[in-house]
């Protein structure tokens, strides 16, 4: 899986706003169990200079990204992005525009309270402007928290989700490095003192019915194989040496599990290419520069990968792999099979503005603690074999580097998984020499529903979608 969210476990308003007396303000008012949260600033409503002010607080069960760390589920710093996610809640008061929101870590524990009334302020107790808790104030009303870093959006129309990276805030709270008292999302210091009004943003909580507008910092990383057993290319002088490696990976499986190799570990292993698999072994074949054996590395447990390269002229090679004694572990392939030469100036192109996918293995049903792997056939939509390619060869599915894959629910069309082809790709599919394929984490779509698959191609800064949908229900 290469997305993984976290809903907040705690949140709440605070505010110093006057209550409808327009003489008392609600400084000691509670929250913490409403739907929805409030950020905003009025100026100018008790009298001519007046200044009341709304602030979110909330929290996040960073035990459970640790947890996930330590099990492999999400990979280590520098690898994975923290993206908090707000949805904007629709209301019918006046919404600001143009205006900053931002983010800072707070620096004292807090008591999320019981409180709901978000109007009149009658449900009072910690949390709320002056207290942090029953036992302990705020250093500083409306909330302690570190100036840096200060984390900022900008909203132009104001109906906007609050989307913003806090990546080194998390690392911070999971290293120990930074106790988690959890974010306030506020009006920029400059707004919040300003002589007019930013009234009202509001946000939907964790309490909300929506289980998709619920407050969640989103894992994102870029968890993609690209076996280039089933594409494996001759190397081409006339581009960069580094585009004319070839990606290739062994996996240690034992009844379906993996498990990294004993005399290796995490360590380095050894690659060298063979022009057959008979015994004993032939001496290998060059590689690119010279060289005879490619060192590998460790992917995750029982995956090591390495990069080759080779200007040959057989058709087909053999993998071989060794640990640092010089020992044979095999090869990564299947058993006595090689590896295709591909010319890329014989290879038919993918057309990636008309293609089709299916999906060879879709079930109409899942369950929301399932985790599925789905495989991918693709080919061009103008593909036309003759008669005899039909009955005398099994269609082999095209290999597409930069496929991903998006997520719609079918009741209102509603984006649960856009195209992630940001910075980590956390939607880009992986391959090896079966074909495209990719894991899905059922838990992050709410049971009853169904949902649609789609594909697109990023072809540079475009993004070119294929018609099929691939439709399927998600049960408790």
């Amino acid at each position: 899986m290469t997305i993984k969210r976290y809903v907040a476990s705690s949140d709440s308003t605070i505010t110093n706003a006057y209550k409808q007396n327009l003489t008392t303000r609600a400084t000691d008012a509670n929250m913490g169990e409403s739907d929805s949260l409030e950020v905003f600033s009025i100026y100018g409503q008790a009298d001519e200079s007046s200044l009341e002010l709304s602030r979110v607080l909330v929290k996040f069960p960073i035990e459970q990204i640790i947890q996930d760390r330590s099990i492999d589920i999400i990979p280590s710093q520098g690898e994975v992005d923290f993206i908090l996610k707000l949805s904007n809640a629709v209301h019918p008061n006046t919404l600001p525009k143009k205006y900053s929101l931002v983010v800072n870590a707070l620096s004292r524990s807090w008591d999320e309270g019981f409180g709901l009334d978000m109007e009149s302020y009658k449900d009072t107790g910690p949390v709320n402007w002056i207290s942090a808790s029953s036992t302990e104030a705020w250093a500083t009303e409306g909330g302690d928290y570190y100036s840096s870093p200060e984390f900022s959006q900008y909203f132009e129309k104001g109906t906007e989700d609050l989307e913003i990276n806090i990546t080194s805030v998390v690392e911070d709270w999971i290293s120990g490095d930074l106790d988690n008292n959890g974010l306030v999302v506020r009006l920029s210091s400059s707004l919040e003192s300003e002589e007019r009004s930013y009234y009202t943003k509001k946000f939907f909580s964790r309490t909300s019915e929506y289980f998709f507008k619920r407050p969640w910092i989103e894992a994102r990383f870029d968890a993609t194989v690209k076996d280039d057993r089933g594409k494996f290319y001759l190397y081409n002088p006339f581009v960069p040496a580094e585009k004319s490696l070839n990606t290739l990976y062994i996996y240690n499986r034992f009844k379906g599990d993996l498990y990294d190799l004993p005399t290796i570990g995490t360590g380095e292993i050894y690659l060298r290419l063979y022009s057959s698999l008979t015994n004993p072994l032939p001496p290998p074949l060059a590689l690119l520069g010279g060289v005879t054996v490619v060192t590998g590395s460790w992917v995750s447990t029982g995956v090591y990968k390495a990069q080759v390269g080779i200007d040959t002229s057989l058709e087909e090679v053999y993998d071989v792999w060794f640990d640092g004694s010089g020992t044979a572990i095999g090869s990564g392939g299947p058993s006595g099979k090689g590896i295709e030469v591909i010319n890329p100036d014989e290879e038919t192109n993918f057309t990636k503005d008309n293609f089709v996918v299916s999906i060879t293995n879709l079930k109409p049903i899942y369950r929301n603690d399932e985790k599925t792997r789905f495989h991918l056939f693709i080919r061009s939509a103008n593909w036309n074999p003759n008669s005899y390619s039909s009955l005398n060869r099994t269609p082999q599915t095209d290999i597409v580097d930069d496929l991903y894959y998006k997520v719609l629910r079918v009741a209102d069309n509603l984006e649960v998984i856009p195209y992630g082809n940001g910075e980590k790709n956390h939607t880009r599919t992986s391959f090896d020499m079966n074909g495209n394929y990719f894991d899905l984490d059922m838990s992050l779509f709410e049971p009853g529903y169904t949902y649609c698959l789609k594909f697109a191609v990023r072809d540079v800064d475009e993004i070119h979608e294929a018609k099929d949908q691939f439709k399927f229900r998600v049960e408790e």
